[in-house]
């Protein structure tokens, strides 16, 4: 039986939500054409579609997927809306081609920023300016997400997931049986690969195979590097090509990346595995008995391919810790990702708005929340609802970093960021020169 509306009004109004999820009536068009400003989830909750479908996509597979049907399941209850939500290992590379085919979803998580902005520019996205999705987004994002649902001075969605990058994680008993501290610094994370290299270990563990997408490990790599050499205006300078990628700047972090990367002692399998191991499952090996590698540079959201019944924390069977700066100016940056919502131009029926509106708030997230291996962006999501320990700490630090950077690939030009840095770092694995790499990098960068 599905619950009564009113239950979830009274949910959003213990969130501070009343105001925003109740709207007004005034459909005045607003910049956002005929959708105006009132609330479509109060309609919704209030039962006038029932019976309806929406259907999205995104690149949320496996387990992932199945958390975010848990997310979705009270809003589907409360409204009688169904969502039929699909996610695929390659979906940056369909989504284009849906829509250039005219088989959009009503809705997509969009994972690249620089290809959110491509769609709104072609106007294959819905303008939200002026919507109820906008004020409630307003009420609970930091200006930061804020502006990257923001193209062009018009706001075209609001972000569900964020996931911290700069993570190393360890097998936490063997870790300190063996004898093995916590590296503060990048020399003492090299120091501590030889120093498993001389105890007969195999440092690290690193996959990059990821279907249509593989390559975006390697990417992340460099981007931490990045933030670790640089002050966050040169990374800035790169996202939007007033730093070429031939820079002397750029070729320097992908060669200290090659330093761990290219070391047959320091990566389990070396780079044949590297290439050929899926990114999901590169960690594995880290959980046999013994370990046969040590420490793997993954972002929050791995803990949902770890092996069933593995504890994450400072007593379980693995933890994290924060990726070691370089140059000490550049203080303790965080990089990260997320994942925005997508609405499709000619999709936005009122059940399609309803659900996004309804993704804003704070309550949606919590289902997946719970699960742990998920933060949300929005900062009216009580740190309460994740898992004590791993999943709390990385929350309060998304919600309060001072210095916090987005994936620079999924800010860049799908043409480059999900298009030649992917392929191009592939390359550079399998033995290719790295000037000339950088420099076709470069040359795919749109003109305009």
């Amino acid at each position: 039986m599905k619950r009564s509306p009113w239950r979830w009004l009274a949910v959003l109004m213990a969130f501070g939500l009343v105001a925003a999820a109740c709207g007004d009536d005034d459909d005045d068009g607003g910049a956002g054409g005929d959708i105006g400003s009132e609330s479509y989830l109060a309609r919704a909750l209030d039962g006038e579609f029932d019976g309806t479908t929406v259907v999205g996509r995104g690149s949320f597979t496996g387990e992932d997927a199945e958390r975010f049907a848990v997310s979705v399941a009270p809003f589907e209850e409360a409204t009688g809306i169904t969502v039929q939500y699909t996610g695929s290992g390659d979906f940056e590379a369909q989504i284009t081609i849906d829509v250039e085919g005219g088989n959009a979803p009503d809705f997509a998580m969009i994972a690249q920023p620089g290809l959110f902005a491509d769609l709104a520019r072609n106007g294959d996205l819905v303008n939200l300016d002026g919507t109820a999705i906008e004020s409630v987004t307003q009420e609970n994002y930091s200006d930061t997400w804020l502006d990257l649902g923001t193209v062009d001075d018009s706001f075209y969605g609001p972000f569900f997931r964020v996931n911290m990058k700069s993570l190393v994680w360890y097998p936490v008993p063997e870790f300190f049986d063996a004898g093995y501290e916590i590296p503060e610094t990048w020399d003492d994370l090299i120091a501590l690969s030889d120093q498993m290299v001389a105890d007969g270990n195999t440092p690290w563990c690193i996959g990059m195979e990821s279907e249509s997408a593989t390559g975006w490990v390697a990417t992340d790599w460099v981007e931490d590097i990045m933030l670790r050499l640089y002050p966050p205006s040169t990374y800035d300078e790169w996202v939007t090509n007033d730093l070429a990628f031939d820079s002397d700047e750029v070729k320097a972090a992908v060669e200290r990346m090659g330093e761990i990367w290219l070391n047959p002692d320091y990566v389990l399998g070396g780079t044949d595995n590297i290439l050929t191991v899926p990114f999901g499952n590169a960690q594995d090996p880290m959980f046999d008995d013994p370990p046969r590698c040590w420490m793997h540079r993954q972002a929050s959201f791995i803990t949902g391919f770890f092996p069933e019944g593995t504890v994450v924390g400072e007593d379980g069977d693995t933890n994290a810790f924060y990726l070691p700066g370089i140059d000490p100016a550049q203080g303790n940056p965080v990089l990260g990702a997320g994942d925005v919502i997508a609405t499709f131009t000619g999709n936005d029926r009122p059940e399609v708005l309803a659900l996004v509106e309804w993704l804003a708030t704070p309550e949606a997230p919590v289902g997946w929340a719970e699960f742990g291996g998920f933060t949300s962006p929005n900062s009216n999501v009580p740190i309460s609802v994740y898992p004590e320990g791993f999943d709390q700490t990385v929350a309060e630090f998304i919600q309060n970093a001072d210095t916090f950077r987005f994936d620079a690939s999924d800010l860049m030009p799908a043409a480059v960021g999900a298009g030649s840095f992917w392929s191009g770092m592939v390359d550079y694995v399998n033995g290719g020169d790295l000037d000339s790499i950088l420099s076709g990098i470069q040359s795919s960068w749109p003109s305009s």
